[in-house]
């Protein structure tokens, strides 16, 4: 029997997570991280009051204890911040893989630790397995490919990893929507939380502005050859690849594909002007392996919901460069780059 700290959303995915350890006969107890201090509950969102309310009635209904932990400040510091610096330097971000590593599975943690649970469950799709090739636990990808979310998980250390249960990771949704029904949870219909969880309507420039109390200059829209083709409000209402909402009379599709910070400029181009061979990326994690020394052959995507594509990764002066077999549409500043051998995560980092 272990004893098992369990991160409890409210959700389906969490809470069945927490009926297959209890089942199991381990030493259970439910945790819920308080991350916002002020919100709208109306627009929902992710750990809102009637989420508390719900993972507090599954607990109490699986018969573990339960409390909410306030990671307010934690949250601005690591999540929230970053996400704005991100966006003010041009880039674009992705909070949750800052909200994992940092919240979920080192502050979260490092509560449980000190209440003597030594492991940490969370109702992610993906899985931890031993890996006879690497020698180590590794983290791979869900059965489900559709609910698939090591890409989040990636910056997930050795030592994380042996201290995680990630158990619906063998389990499609519908099956573990079919558990929560069997168990009388009432919450076997309820929705996946979506998009950016304390910007849940979406509006994350409104967000930026409340948050910071000022607001972004206005000024060019160019193309790739500097002719001036109008102005644009504020240069962290424009991401690479983004086509629509930008207020421009265009002869065909045209995209925005990199801005300029030093003159404050969006520039406009073709299609074709959005794909490139190469990345760099900062903020290195590897877990199935202790370094890149010589050119990796590896599987890389860019983006969540991509499918990932061949490549060559190779490390230099603590940066991972990829070098893609076929040129990639829209690589983004602030996201970040997973590398795969298969199914096991390798690593990644935040391309620069």
């Amino acid at each position: 029997m272990s004893k098992i700290l369990i991160a409890m959303s409210g959700g389906v995915d969490s809470s069945v997570a927490a009926l297959l350890m209890k089942n199991q006969g381990n030493d259970c107890y439910g945790v819920t991280m308080k991350l916002h201090r002020e919100r709208d509950e109306s627009i929902g969102g992710c750990v809102t009051t009637k989420d508390i309310e719900d993972a507090q009635n599954i607990c109490k209904k699986i018969n573990i204890p339960y409390s909410v932990v306030d990671f307010t400040r934690d949250f601005d510091k690591y999540v929230i911040k970053n996400f704005i610096e991100s966006y003010e330097n041009g880039a674009t971000p992705n909070p949750c893989i800052e909200c994992n590593y940092h919240l979920k599975f080192d502050k979260l943690f490092e509560y449980g630790k000190a209440l003597g649970y030594d492991k940490i469950v969370t109702g992610h799709y993906a899985r931890i397995e031993y890996s006879d090739k690497y020698g180590r636990n590794v983290l791979k990808k869900a059965v489900d490919m559709s609910k698939d979310q090591s890409y989040v998980l990636f910056r997930l250390t050795p030592e994380q990893l042996d201290n995680t249960l990630f158990p619906l990771g063998s389990y499609s949704k519908d099956e573990i929507r079919e558990m929560a029904e069997d168990a009388d949870f009432g919450i076997s219909e309820k929705k996946d939380s979506q998009d950016i969880c304390f910007i849940p309507d979406g509006d994350y420039v409104s967000f930026i502005e409340k948050y910071t109390k000022k607001s972004y200059p206005y000024g060019n829209f160019v193309t790739t050859d500097g002719k001036i083709l109008g102005t644009h409000k504020g240069i962290i209402r424009y991401t690479v690849g983004q086509r629509k909402g930008l207020g421009l009379a265009l002869p065909h599709s045209m995209y925005v594909v990199e801005k300029r910070l030093d003159t404050n400029e969006v520039v406009i181009g073709e299609n074709e002007d959005l794909f490139h061979r190469e990345l760099w990326a900062d903020e290195v994690s590897l877990s199935a392996i202790d370094f890149i020394d010589t050119p990796l052959r590896v599987n890389a995507k860019i983006r969540y919901n991509q499918k990932e594509q061949p490549a060559t990764a190779t490390m230099e002066n603590g940066l991972l460069h990829i070098v893609f077999d076929e040129p990639q549409r829209a690589i983004c500043k602030g996201q970040s780059v997973v590398i795969y051998d298969g199914d096991t995560v390798i690593g990644g980092g935040r391309i620069r």
